[in-house]
C-alpha cells in the first residue's frame, strides 16, 4: 500500500469510528475517490484495533471501576453496585451481535459491502438518528439501563453488520430513544464498542491470517498507530461538544455522504 493510502484510511477510520457517520462507508469511499485499490478486510481490521485502543485509553478510569466492581460482585461477599450493574448491561447488550454476526458473517464480508447498500443505510439510519435526537427526553445516564433496554441497544447494534449503518450511530440512536442524555448514550456506545470490536475483529482476522500467507506488518502497524491518534482526538472533542451540537450536523453529513457514494458509483 502507498503511504498516502495508509495515512488517509487510518485517519478516516479514527475520525469516523465513534462519530455516528459510519466508518465502513468512508473506508469504501476513500479508495474510490483517490483511485486506490481496495485495501481489503485485514487492513480495515487493523485500523479498527487502533480505534479500539483509543477508546480503552479514553475510558480507562471508568473501565477500571466497572471491571473491579463487576468481578468483586461475583464473589460471595461481593456487593452489587452501579458499576457492576453496568458491566452486566454491557455483556447483555453484546450478546445479539455475537449470534447475529456469526450467522451473517459471510454476507458481511462480501455482499453487504456494495455501494448502494452502504449509501442507503447511511441516509436511512441517519434520518432515524435525527428523529431519535429530536424526540428524545434525554434525562438518564448509562447507569439507569436495565436488561431489557440493554438487549434493545444490543439488537440495534446488530444492524451495524450492514455497512453504512454506523455501529456508534445506531447504538446512540437506540440509547437516545430510551431516554439517555447524549453524553450518556455516547459513553454506553463507546463501552459497548470494546467487546464488539475485539471479538468481531479477532474472529475475522484469524480467518484472514490463515488464508493470507504474507502480510505487510509495517503497513498494518502504521495504520494502527495513526488510527489510534485520530480516534483519540475525535473522542475527546466529540464528548466535549456533543450536548451543544446535537446530532443534526451528523445527520446532514450522512445524507450528503450517501448521495456522494451513489454519485461516485453510478
Amino acid at each position: 500500500m502507498e503511504w498516502l493510502q495508509i495515512l488517509l484510511l487510518a485517519i478516516t477510520q479514527g475520525l469516523t469510528e465513534f462519530l455516528p457517520v459510519s466508518s465502513s462507508a468512508h473506508l469504501v469511499l476513500v479508495p474510490k475517490l483517490f483511485g486506490f485499490e481496495d485495501q481489503g478486510l485485514i487492513f480495515d481490521i487493523a485500523i479498527h484495533f487502533g480505534s479500539l485502543f483509543a477508546v480503552i485509553f479514553y475510558l480507562r478510569k471508568q473501565i477500571w471501576l466497572i471491571s473491579g466492581d463487576f468481578f468483586q460482585s461475583l464473589t460471595p461477599q461481593g456487593k452489587k453496585t452501579d458499576n457492576s450493574q453496568l458491566g452486566w448491561m454491557i455483556i447483555i447488550a453484546t450478546l445479539p451481535i455475537v449470534f447475529i454476526g456469526l450467522i451473517f458473517k459471510g454476507l458481511m464480508e462480501t455482499d453487504l459491502r456494495s455501494a448502494p447498500i452502504i449509501a442507503s443505510a447511511s441516509i436511512g439510519f441517519g434520518l432515524l438518528l435525527w428523529f431519535a435526537d429530536y424526540s428524545a427526553k434525554r434525562k438518564n445516564n448509562e447507569y439507569s439501563i436495565h436488561w431489557k433496554q440493554a438487549l434493545m441497544i444490543g439488537f440495534a447494534q446488530a444492524l451495524a453488520i450492514i455497512p453504512g449503518t454506523s455501529r456508534s450511530g445506531i447504538t446512540i440512536t437506540a440509547a437516545l430513544m430510551l431516554g439517555l442524555t447524549r453524553r450518556a448514550a455516547a459513553r454506553f456506545s463507546f463501552l459497548l464498542s470494546i467487546p464488539t470490536i475485539l471479538m468481531s475483529g479477532a474472529l475475522v482476522a484469524l480467518d484472514l491470517i490463515k488464508e493470507t500467507p504474507s502480510m505487510n506488518w509495517g503497513d498494518l502497524i502504521s495504520g494502527v498507530i495513526l488510527s489510534f491518534i485520530a480516534a483519540s482526538l475525535c473522542i475527546h472533542f466529540f464528548m466535549q461538544y456533543i450536548e451543544k451540537t446535537g446530532m443534526l450536523p451528523f445527520v446532514i453529513y450522512r445524507i450528503l455522504l450517501g448521495v456522494v457514494i451513489l454519485w461516485v458509483v453510478i
